[in-house]
């Protein structure tokens, strides 16, 4: 279980979850940085932070909001064990559950009654000189972002290794279409739902004509070339891992090969999602004629 200790709320319902799920014969395991923050019996196991951190898990249970989940993906992407969100936050697009549900997610952890679906990731590979020198990879998005304020950044967008458009932005966004609802959104892509398979490259603030968000294929290759005349820019995965990009620095963007699993407890069609978290008004609605 991975909790968002810094939150009372969070600390509350990790402790009844551990509760509910011990009483039931399931062993729990929390890592040792958050078992502090958490008043636990002692049959709950504890252990450090690590890709190894989940392994030999049935499920990863994670409490707090979408930072938190995103936290909890870098477990569950490692050791190939699904994870079930619980919202504790403001949107949680990939948490199941809400707050109010804890005795029903403790019940359907006990049943084993959900299903497990496979969320596509994408792989990062940034370049200085034609060398390799970062790798990563992101749930939601890989961000190529400026990194001071006063000047834009100047870039080359690229997909399958032709070069679409150059212009002066604070970013790119290279997203999958679990990310289309988080920063792609925000910068003014599309919704994708996610059965589909496919690439978004989302510009953010382009100083330019043609800076419409592009959907591709998930075998294309996508890239930014930061311009050598430029100030540094940044990349940001899931917005949690970050480093830094000189001038002339070149980020490239494919499907990952290992997906991230995710425990699902509802049959609510995406719309229905949709509508829940963005709270979108649909008064009025009559439905299809019968």
């Amino acid at each position: 279980m991975l909790t968002h200790t810094g939150r009372p709320a969070a600390l509350r319902s990790a402790e009844l979850v551990v509760q509910g799920l011990l009483r039931n014969g399931i062993g729990v395991r929390v890592l040792a940085e958050e078992a502090a923050d958490l008043t636990l019996p002692p049959s709950v196991r504890t252990v450090e932070a690590g890709e190894c951190a989940v392994d030999g898990c049935e499920l990863l249970v994670v409490l707090g909001g979408d930072g938190t989940l995103l936290r909890g993906a870098e477990f569950a992407r490692a050791s190939g064990v699904p994870l079930l969100g619980v919202n504790l936050g403001r949107v949680g697009f990939l948490a199941e559950a809400e707050r109010d549900d804890l005795d029903k997610v403790v019940r359907r952890v006990v049943d084993r009654s959900y299903e497990v679906e496979e969320r596509m990731t994408i792989d990062v590979l940034v370049r200085t000189d034609g060398r390799i020198v970062h790798r990563d990879w992101a749930l939601n998005e890989a961000a190529v972002e400026k990194a001071a304020r006063e000047r834009m950044l100047e870039v080359v967008m690229e997909i399958d290794g032709r070069p679409v458009s150059r212009f002066g932005c604070d970013g790119v966004v290279c997203a999958t279409p679990t990310g289309s609802t988080a920063y792609a959104f925000s910068a003014g892509g599309p919704v994708v739902w996610p059965e589909v398979e496919a690439l978004l490259m989302v510009p953010i603030s382009a100083h330019a004509l043609f800076t419409k968000p592009l959907i591709t294929t998930p075998e294309a290759v996508l890239a930014v070339e930061v311009q050598p005349q430029t100030p540094n820019g940044v990349l940001w995965c899931d917005g949690r891992r970050t480093v830094e990009l000189p001038a002339g620095a070149r980020v490239e963007v494919r499907r990952g090969a290992v997906p991230v699993r995710l425990a699902r407890l509802h049959h609510a069609s995406f719309a229905d999602r949709l509508v829940a978290k963005f709270a979108l008004p649909v008064a009025g609605w009559r439905g299809a004629p019968h």
